[in-house]
């Protein structure tokens, strides 16, 4: 296995900020890990809510994440913005695999490099759905580069 190196901000799809808050630093005074794993899940639902594909409260899918996984880099420290890179790696019948990378602002090299799998189902049966929508799909493309597959 290959060591990881962290990603640069242009092998993204989009990039969005995100705002670091008090409580997101421990106390070695710097992000605590599990907070990653909340800015790559508000990194991509943001951009699905924006995109107009996904629906928190009433839509008839919705995402389970079932895989996660984290390289750091270098350390995120609250009262500073990162910036969240996304593009996804892999779409399959009901599931997504998105790649993130978390920048600290004038940073060209990703402090944290991971990614997650959302298998989508359906909100009541809970169970996967048999294709992904045509919205969602055509969103989902639009955060598709070469370098992620």
């Amino acid at each position: 296995m290959s060591k990881p190196t962290p990603t640069t901000r242009a092998e993204y799809a989009h990039l969005s900020t995100i705002t670091t808050r008090w409580m997101d630093n421990d106390i070695y005074g710097h992000v605590n890990n599990v907070t990653y794993y909340s800015y790559f899940d508000t990194a991509v639902n943001r951009y699905l809510i924006e995109a107009g594909v996904l629906d928190i409260h009433a839509g008839s899918v919705i995402g389970l994440v079932i895989e996660t996984h984290c390289n750091y880099f270098a350390a995120l420290a609250f009262p500073k913005d990162v910036q969240a890179g996304i593009r996804v790696a892999h779409v399959g019948r009901s599931s997504v695999r998105y790649e993130i990378g978390l920048f600290e602002a004038g940073q060209e090299a990703a402090a944290a490099v991971g990614h997650f799998v959302h298998v989508y189902v359906d909100r009541e049966t809970r169970r996967p759905v048999a294709q992904l929508p045509d919205d969602f799909a055509a969103a989902l493309k639009r955060l598709t580069l070469p370098a992620a597959e």
